[in-house]
This record gives structure tokens, C-alpha cells and sequence, in this order.
């Protein structure tokens, strides 16, 4: 009885292990290779909004699946990537682009990791400067004759 359960068991988990993972591929009707090739490329390009470290192409979320029906319908009406990429960063701003533009509201996005380092190598700059000042007048404190210790008491 208990193998049988078992194996009910893991019938289950693997059916719904693979349902799971049917339910993260959405076929699209290509017209041939380069037209999907051309659509994993730029949904490559492409942030998935809700998952924000995965790519558009890579994400299994429903707003990605979504977009991604989006874009292949975009294909489809005959618009370019950048069409395409356009009209994306109107409804969601720069944000679902990967690598997006240099410009006033993306400026601290490109260079803000630089300042941060710039201000940290900053302080570690100022704080060795300030240990060796005050090392100084201890080390010319320790070149005293033996008979000065007996001022510091």
C-alpha cells in the first residue's frame, strides 16, 4: 500500500512539475527562423517588468507573456525593433530596456555606481590621512630620551 502511494505520489509531483513548466512557453506562429530569431533577440533586449533581473524572453511571468505577445503582434503589423523599443519605453518608461539611453533621467543610473565609488575611495583616502597625522606625534614621542617618560606620569 505505501509503494502505492508513493508512487500516486510522485505521479502527481511530476505532472505538476511539468504542467508548471509548459505554462512558461508560449508558441507563436513565425512566419520562418529569422522572424523568431529577430523576436528572441529583441525580447532579449527587453527587461521582464515584474522579475527585473530577467530578460522578456527568459521570464515565465504572465506580464512578460503578455508583452511578449505584444511585441510579436508589433512584429506582426510590420514595425521595427526600434518602433517596437519605442513604443515599450512610452507605456513603461526606460526602465524595460536593458541598456537605455544616456540622458538626463538615466544619467545616475550610468555613472552613479562610479560616484559611489569615487566618494569611497574618498574616505578611505581621508582616513589614511588622518591616522598618519596622528601617528606622527606618537612615533616622535617614542624616539625620547628615558628619562621624559617620567613626564607622562
Amino acid at each position: 500500500m505505501r509503494s502505492l502511494q508513493r508512487t500516486l505520489w510522485t505521479l502527481l509531483t511530476a505532472l505538476v512539475l511539468s504542467t508548471t513548466a509548459l505554462a512558461a512557453v508560449d508558441p507563436l506562429p513565425f512566419k520562418d527562423r529569422a522572424e523568431e530569431l529577430r523576436f528572441q533577440n529583441l525580447t532579449k533586449q527587453l527587461r521582464c517588468l515584474v522579475c527585473q533581473n530577467e530578460s522578456l524572453n527568459d521570464s515565465s511571468a504572465p506580464l512578460a507573456a503578455d508583452l511578449r505577445r505584444d511585441v510579436f503582434e508589433q512584429m506582426q503589423a510590420g514595425k521595427s525593433d526600434e518602433e517596437i523599443k519605442q513604443w515599450l519605453t512610452a507605456r513603461y518608461s526606460d526602465f524595460v530596456l536593458y541598456d537605455p539611453p544616456l540622458r538626463g533621467a538615466t544619467w545616475l543610473l550610468w555613472f552613479g555606481p562610479l560616484l559611489v565609488l569615487a566618494a569611497g575611495a574618498g574616505a578611505v583616502f581621508v582616513t589614511v590621512r588622518r591616522r598618519a597625522k596622528t601617528a606622527r606625534p606618537s612615533a616622535a614621542s617614542a624616539t625620547r630620551p628615558a628619562g621624559d617618560l617620567e613626564d607622562d606620569w
